[in-house]
């Protein structure tokens, strides 16, 4: 497995729309340890490709209760709300509170190829939604009232 360079805002790259991954094959498995083992040595919970300067929809997480590997996540129902305050590897040293949905149900590719649904609450929720948020070129930053975004720069 192999550390990956983790993209830093004002990259242009986590600002780009990914596209879609036709198939998970094995270039797609190695990405996803790749970015596991990426996540893990920064002590992250989620990373998206674009972070580590791909525009693919790939995604990971673990927030210790397993590892999630997806290909095209799409947030398909959502309820209730949230806040939290989040940071990113991507946006180092700087934290947001961030209102979000509680419960998504996430459907995509696993590391296999297949289709699956995955419903998730809380932390888990959230890290998902971050992530998928950073597969469209939206960052934390961007949840920010435009005063606050202002004095941040």
């Amino acid at each position: 497995m192999e550390i990956l360079e983790i993209k830093k805002y004002p990259d242009a790259v986590l600002r780009k729309k990914c596209e879609a991954v036709e198939a998970v094959t094995a270039q797609e498995k190695r990405l996803f340890e790749d970015m596991l083992f990426t996540m893990h040595t920064f002590k992250g919970v989620g990373l998206a490709a674009p972070q580590i300067g791909l525009v693919k929809q790939l995604i990971v997480a673990d927030i210790g209760e397993g590892m999630i590997k997806l290909a095209n996540p799409e947030i398909i129902s959502s309820s209730g709300s949230d806040r939290m305050v989040e940071g990113c590897l991507s946006v180092p040293e700087r934290s947001v509170e961030i209102k979000r949905f509680y419960e998504v149900t996430v459907k995509g590719l696993n590391e296999k190829g297949e289709r699956v649904e995955i419903e998730a609450k809380g932390l888990l929720a959230r890290v998902l939604q971050h992530e998928i948020d950073h597969l469209r070129g939206r960052l934390i930053i961007d949840y920010l009232n435009p005063w606050k975004r202002l004095l941040r720069r």
